[in-house]
Formats: C-alpha cells, sequence, structure tokens
C-alpha cells in the first residue's frame, strides 16, 4: 500500500523543437528509427518504470504529427499538452504549469528527459530516483569526461582543459517540481538544462552515473547508431 502523502515522481519530455542539427526533413523525434519514431522509443523505456505516475509529452502548439505517430500513448499514464516555447527552458516550464494543473504538487518530483535519448533503459531511470529520493536537492545522470577536453579559437586548439573534475550530463534530471519551476523562471529562458538553473539558485545537484549507451541522438550519424542499438534489442525491451 502506497502513502498518498508521499511525493511522486512525473517524467516530463520536452517535445516542441525542431531539430536542425540532424539533417531531418521532420523534428527528430519524429523520425523513424527500427520501425518507429524515436520519440515512442524513449516513452517506452518510461512507461516500464513503476514509479513514475504519469509522462507528460510537452508538444508545440501547433504540432499536428504526435498523436498519428505514436497513437497508443495517451491514457492514465500517458500526457500530452501544447505548452511548447521557443526555447528548450520554456517548454520545460510550461510543461510543470501542466503537471501542477493535473494535480501534481509543487514537492512532487519531475524527471526532465530528452526525447532524443531513445536508447534510454529503465533501470538507469530507477537508478536516477534510488539516488534522488532521499537526496535534499535532486540530481541528473552524468558520466565522468573520458576525453581529452580542447578549448578551440579560429579552428586551433587554444589551450587543452584539465578532465579531472568534467561530467558530462545526461537525462534524466531529477528535481521537486515547484524548485524547478522557481530556477527556470529566475535563470531565463537561455538555460539548456535543468541542472543548470538549479545551479544557479545556488544549489548542488547530485551527480548519478550514467551510461555510455544513453545517447543524445543530435547528427545524421547518431541515427545510424540508435538504429542499430534498437534494432539488436529483444521486440517488447525498450
Amino acid at each position: 500500500m502506497t502513502d498518498a502523502s508521499a511525493p511522486r515522481c512525473y517524467a516530463l519530455l520536452p517535445c516542441a523543437g525542431v531539430g536542425s542539427r540532424s539533417g531531418a526533413a521532420l523534428p527528430k523525434q519524429y523520425v523513424e528509427i527500427a520501425g518507429q519514431p524515436m520519440v515512442a522509443h524513449t516513452l517506452a523505456a518510461l512507461a516500464q518504470v513503476a514509479r513514475l505516475a504519469a509522462s507528460l509529452v510537452v508538444l508545440a502548439p501547433d504540432d499536428d504529427r504526435f498523436e498519428a505517430l505514436v497513437p497508443a500513448f495517451e491514457g492514465e499514464r500517458g500526457w500530452v499538452c501544447r505548452r511548447g516555447g521557443a526555447t528548450r527552458a520554456d517548454t520545460v516550464a510550461g510543461g510543470l504549469d501542466e503537471l501542477l494543473a493535473r494535480g501534481a504538487r509543487p514537492d512532487d518530483w519531475v524527471l526532465v528527459h530528452d526525447a532524443a535519448r531513445c536508447l534510454v533503459r529503465p533501470e538507469w531511470v530507477d537508478r536516477l530516483i534510488d539516488a534522488c529520493l532521499p537526496d535534499a536537492v535532486g540530481g541528473l545522470l552524468a558520466l565522468p569526461v573520458a576525453d581529452t577536453l580542447k578549448r578551440a579559437e579560429g579552428g586551433r586548439v587554444a589551450e587543452t582543459l584539465p578532465r579531472a573534475d568534467k561530467w558530462a550530463a545526461q537525462t534524466p534530471q531529477m528535481f521537486r517540481i515547484g524548485t524547478l519551476r522557481e530556477a527556470l523562471a529566475k535563470a531565463g529562458s537561455a538555460m539548456t538544462d535543468d541542472a543548470s538553473a538549479i545551479e544557479a539558485m545556488g544549489l548542488a545537484p547530485l551527480l548519478v552515473e550514467g551510461d555510455a549507451g544513453n545517447l543524445k541522438v543530435t547528427w545524421p550519424s547518431d541515427f545510424t547508431l540508435a538504429e542499430r542499438v534498437l534494432a539488436a534489442r529483444p521486440k517488447g525491451n525498450a
């Protein structure tokens, strides 16, 4: 029996971008990979995370593709709204407002996840939830940087940067709805991830080790890699 007063967890997928770097003819979340639109693979994985009360997809106001391409999504644990904005931060903020309008509380948790990270596995999401539920701030999946980092100027190396304390941020990123809503309102729309807005409030998100397989499909070559990985997985196993 679950405690009705305990904070719940929701997933939020900002899905209002156009994916201009992908080179695709349509928004990249709708490009077909291994027989389904990219976002369908992402949602199938999140549906296997039992502790998510619901997953909310935040679309652009003029999106006319989602329901046709992902027809079986909406239901008790599958929610859709059209509150997407001009930037990712605006879209997330609109989604947070939608969650509150649907009965979520400010102290509930939200896991913001990139629709383009379609290789996500349920066990990685569970790892994040396990780490963040007892934490005062929340956190994000991330990986220690393995490559040598170079700072460029004019197409040439300006300097080599130390990598010992560098981590590459992934998603999901998990914070309290009220805290993230306040953070985004203060930080403005230029933030490229949710943890940055939380950091701007003087808080230190928890780094939870992710997986190198949690690729964000961005460039044309990424689609080929994602296709191979998804095609190799057993059917019904996101």
